[in-house]
């Protein structure tokens, strides 16, 4: 536009806008040409007054739209009908250039304030054009819009006039009424800066408005993203970075990216849209220009730590990096969804593949590594197996992100060599997803590990006893958190049964030699050297059984007692029948104090003390004294 007004010849002092004078109009002027006049005198008498460049002029200081708003409409509604007088006389071909050369000049003076104006509201309100105040005044400025708009259609059109100054501040009060009263404190400026925008790309002086909109406002969000904790980082230097640093700035980042995409970036997009609404490329050039770097930092990030060198111990972190983009997808793709921004969606598209390859690759690494474990030592007592508890943990921690894993591992199912053992495997009650195969799988691989290592114990009972604490643990561990909603109720059931039938084992084979020691008929008829013999072969078998089990350790307290019961169940009858049937008749015998060291109650006391390990389990030799003491007495 200011190409289209602007000849060749420069306006000479003498018609400046502060000294020259519109020429007499001829006769043969119409109607429109002394309208178009008139609107050049009132815009030239305005326009000098605010004019930036008189050095001794107050107005040089202050600022039109902060002293004076009703004045500030009027300046706009000049600059548009300076406007329109610049085409009537342009279109005019009987028109003298010197009306056009003056209003050129006008043109650029009002430029020059629009320019400034336009500065210090951005510049004075940083601090007001927040993600949170631009989205609620946004609201109620378009709906004032909406409202204005509305009267707009609603009333008759009007033969082009000159409106008069006290016209224009009665609306300029309105307007003002409307928004001072409760309205957020960044709807004014903002409705100024649109105001002001879209007057200077009317006039075609769009460039150097969006000039300085982009320096002010793209300091505004690097500078958010800074204090933000962001920085641009390269790969080498997060490579080389030790995991407790580069864990930090996860965290960090973590924390940062919500508050980028939900209020740094998503306002400055609504701020950008709603000033630059006059047009859709200068509002994408702008948004592009002043948010593209700070975006591509920001979700440059996530990528670089996905191609970092990977371990089990970095999967939950990577996985929390997956889910923050995934959950903020939808607004990104809003945000910038610009042509010209599709190089930020593209980075948030990638950095997702990449994130998604890392954890494919410490999955995979993860179960090599529960089968290369190699220690032979046994754990002490049959516990549970460090093993056990790092593998369960980790996959009950991989449980709070299964939808994100359900997304990694949609396209990639598990394919084995080998169809898998029913009794572990084969047993849902829930669809097999592709996340539910893939825990049960490793699961499984525990499981198959730990059946090696129960052959690292001398000792039969012992192993068995291993095999159920572990796996009882795994089935707690499953039970009792996301991993049931995978694997099933049937899966919990059928471990279950496998807990008992180790439990079984272990008792069979821990207290045969016990149970073995009494007659088949404790209370048939037997001689009295017969009854030593049996005595002595109990006292014998359950010292070495209480002996070599008071260190053994069972670590669900369910599973104690259960185990404890059992042999109480078929050890304590059967001696009692026995010890009552035969103690009266060796009373006579000499030593028989010592022959007959146990009393049926005791022994329900020397089981109560097993399987809590060395530390909480009582000795024989205590335990003998007390016996003895209570046989005494009887």
């Amino acid at each position: 536009m200011r190409n289209l007004f602007f000849r060749s010849a420069s306006p000479s002092p003498s018609n400046s806008p502060s000294r020259s004078t519109i020429p007499p109009s001829s006769p043969r002027h119409s109607f429109s040409d002394s309208l178009m006049e008139e609107n050049i005198e009132i815009a030239q008498t305005l326009i000098t007054k605010w004019d930036s460049s008189d050095v001794s002029s107050y107005t040089k200081l202050t600022s039109l739209f902060y002293d004076n708003r009703r004045e500030a409409k009027l300046y706009l509604k000049c600059v548009n009908d300076l406007q329109s007088a610049m085409h009537h006389f342009v279109n005019s071909p009987d028109s003298g250039e010197e009306k056009l050369i003056m209003a050129q000049t006008l043109m650029q003076t009002a430029m020059k304030r629009l320019e400034k104006e336009f500065y210090q509201i951005l510049s004075d309100n940083r601090e007001n054009l927040d993600a949170e105040t631009v989205s609620s005044s946004r609201s109620s400025a378009e709906t004032v819009s909406s409202s204005r708009s509305s009267e707009s259609r609603a009333s008759p059109p009007r033969t082009p006039t000159r409106s008069s100054v006290s016209d224009l501040e009665s609306e300029s009060e309105d307007e003002s009424t409307i928004f001072l009263e409760g309205e957020q404190i960044a709807t004014i400026p903002m409705e100024d800066l649109k105001s002001i925008a879209d007057c200077m790309i009317s006039a075609g002086y769009g460039k150097e408005c969006v000039k300085i909109y982009k320096i002010i406002r793209k300091s505004i969000v690097d500078e958010g993203l800074y204090h933000l904790g962001v920085e641009k980082l390269s790969l080498s230097q997060v490579q080389k970075m030790d995991w407790n640093v580069l864990e930090t700035k996860i965290k960090y980042w973590l924390n940062a990216v919500k508050a980028a995409v939900k209020n740094l970036f998503y306002g400055e997009r609504m701020l950008c849209d709603y000033v630059f609404s006059a047009s859709d490329s200068i509002r994408e050039s702008c948004f592009s220009e002043i948010s593209k770097e700070a975006a591509m930092t920001l979700f440059g990030f996530p990528e670089l730590v996905a191609k970092c060198k990977k371990s089990p111990e970095k999967m939950f972190r990577t996985l929390d990096l997956y889910q923050a983009i995934s959950d903020l997808w939808p607004e990104i793709e809003s945000i910038f969804s610009f042509e010209s921004t599709s190089a930020v969606r593209s980075l948030g598209v990638n950095s997702l593949i990449k994130l998604g390859e890392a954890v494919r690759t410490m999955l995979e690494d993860f179960e090599a590594a529960i089968q290369k474990d190699h220690s032979k030592t046994a754990v002490p007592a049959g516990g549970v197996h460090p093993l056990t508890r790092y593998v369960m943990n980790y996959i009950t921690f991989l449980t709070d992100y299964t939808e994100i894993l359900a997304d990694i591992f949609a396209d990639y199912p598990l394919t084995l060599q080998t169809p898998l053992p029913e009794a572990y495997f084969g047993c849902y009650d829930v669809d097999e997803s592709p996340i539910s195969v893939r825990i049960a799988w490793l699961v499984l691989v525990l499981l198959c590990k730990l059946d090696g290592k129960a052959e690292l114990y001398k000792d039969v009972a012992l192993s068995y006893l291993f095999l159920a604490n572990n796996l009882q643990y795994v089935v707690s561990k499953v039970r009792n958190s996301n991993l049931k909603y995978l694997l099933g109720d049937n899966w919990v059931g059928k471990h279950e049964s496998k807990v008992k039938q180790y439990a079984g084992n272990y008792e069979r084979m821990g207290w045969s030699k016990v149970y073995a020691s009494l007659p088949e008929n404790p209370k048939a008829e037997i001689s009295a050297d017969q009854a030593k013999k049996y005595f002595k072969q109990f006292n014998a078998g359950f010292e070495e059984a209480y002996k070599k089990q008071s260190s053994w350790v069972v670590t669900d307290p369910k599973l104690r007692d259960e185990l404890k019961v059992a042999v109480a169940k078929k050890l304590v009858p059967a001696y009692r029948e026995f010890y009552e049937k035969h103690r009266v008749g060796l009373r006579r015998e000499c030593g028989v104090d010592s022959l007959v060291r146990y009393a049926p109650e005791n022994l329900d006391n020397y089981l109560s003390d097993l399987l809590y390990g060395a530390s909480a389990a009582g000795s024989v030799s205590s335990s003998f004294s007390t016996s003895c003491s209570n046989s005494q007495g009887r």
